[in-house]
């Protein structure tokens, strides 16, 4: 049920289906804090690593399950697109900031969704996830409340490596 409402929320947040098309992937594999899911839907076959925050800030906050992604889309030559669904509305306009190990990304914001600002920010972000040991995620809701998620990085590399092997994007 729990890849259910992952592959959901990645789909939804992608834009790529509504919530009744939602595909049941397949777990292809758990490394650690982080796993590997790999689905097919009309357009071809998606992949995507995933974690959920080990910690969130502050406290108490009545949210929806929260999940950061990195999704290969092979028939669409996407590879290693970095989204965060938290859990709420976001603040209109607002920014989502990633922190690994002090190297800090910007993210834009949609409802409930987060994307990197600049794609080509994506590759550096990649590297420093890989490399990196722990993460934070800190974004604003509609209400004005500032949240922190923090993220285990234990088994991202071996979780995104499942990613590619099982959806290979030409040229790389």
């Amino acid at each position: 049920m729990k890849a259910l409402r992952i592959t959901t929320a990645v789909l939804v947040a992608a834009g790529t289906i509504g919530v009744a098309e939602a595909q049941t992937p397949n777990r292809v594999g758990t490394f650690k804090d982080w796993s590997a899911y790999a689905y097919a839907d009309k357009k071809g076959k998606v992949c995507y690593a995933a974690s959920q925050p080990k910690s969130q800030k502050p406290d108490g906050l009545n949210r929806d399950p929260t999940y950061f992604m990195i999704t290969a889309r092979p028939s669409e030559n996407v590879r290693g697109e970095v989204s965060v669904i938290i859990g709420y509305p976001f603040k209109e306009g607002s920014k989502v900031t990633i922190d690994v190990d002090g190297q800090k990304f910007a993210m834009f914001t949609k409802e409930d969704g987060a994307w990197v600002e600049n794609a080509a920010e994506e590759t550096a972000l990649l590297a420093a996830l890989r490399k990196g040991r722990a993460m934070s995620v800190s974004g604003t809701s509609r209400r004005g409340t500032n949240t922190t998620d923090t993220y285990s990085l234990s088994g991202i590399s071996a979780s995104l490596d499942a990613v590619a092997k099982n959806c290979p994007v030409a040229g790389g």
